[in-house]
């Protein structure tokens, strides 16, 4: 079947192939686009879950931050500086062999998730404490000027707009957590960079699985920012 293309440039292009076919590392990472393939899967799902735990423990932190109650506060604020304060890849070592086996029996992936989603929820309550101070304080006070509680000035004035604020920077949240993810591969998670450090292992082929390893990377990532800039076009327009 022709698809629109000339005899030369149909054999310049099966030159092309049969010359790769040749090297040894086009062959490694032509055979395992399927392990690839299933570690970006693997990556995806941790980046995740752990952004939708962030998400959570995010609101609810940067709410504690701005709270009255001085107890709540130092709560969410030791939070907040304890996870922003020190690595990921320690917080990760110590969740992992230290903290999560006293209390259940965690895979690495599971253990992955959860230090993720605590890491990720003190950088997310930053992003929300920052969008819901840059909505303007007459708001409040015109919500509560129409009898309604401070929770519910909060639920249905101060975050929906505060939502529309935070879509950049928790779009590069996501994205930061997806590259941060590559860590867990020290817990032995099966995600894309321990599916590389795995096939390099075997076969030494450094540049063509590393390089592997960063276009999965860099199609994931692009497809997210993309995904965020039409999310943001979206509700600039309503």
């Amino acid at each position: 079947m022709n698809l629109g293309f000339t005899s030369t440039e149909w054999i310049f292009g099966t030159i092309i192939l049969d010359r790769l076919n040749e090297i040894h590392g086009f062959q490694v990472v032509a055979n395992n686009l399927g392990n690839f393939a299933m570690g970006a899967v693997l990556t995806l799902e941790i980046t995740l879950f752990s952004l939708l735990i962030g998400m959570v423990l995010g609101l609810i932190a940067a709410l504690g931050k701005m709270s009255n109650n001085q107890l709540i506060k130092f709560v969410a604020v030791a939070y907040i500086d304890f996870f922003r304060g020190t690595p990921l890849f320690v917080q990760i070592l110590l969740l992992y062999f230290g903290i999560i086996p006293l209390i259940f029996d965690a895979t690495p992936v599971q253990a992955a998730i959860i230090a993720c989603g605590l890491n990720s929820g003190a950088y997310v309550a930053e992003i929300v404490r920052a969008g819901i101070q840059a909505v303007d304080k007459g708001q409040m006070e015109a919500a509560r000027s129409l009898g309604m509680t401070h929770g519910q000035s909060m639920r249905y004035i101060i975050l929906p707009q505060a939502f529309k604020i935070v879509i950049p920077p928790l779009i590069n949240e996501f994205v930061m957590l997806l590259k941060d993810t590559s860590l867990v591969s020290a817990i032995s998670a099966h995600e894309l960079t321990h599916t590389g450090k795995m096939l390099y292992a075997s076969t030494y082929q450094a540049v063509w699985v590393w390089g592997a390893v960063c276009v999965f990377y860099f199609i994931m990532t692009k497809a997210i920012s993309m995904l965020g800039d039409w999310t943001e076009r979206r509700l600039a327009t309503e």
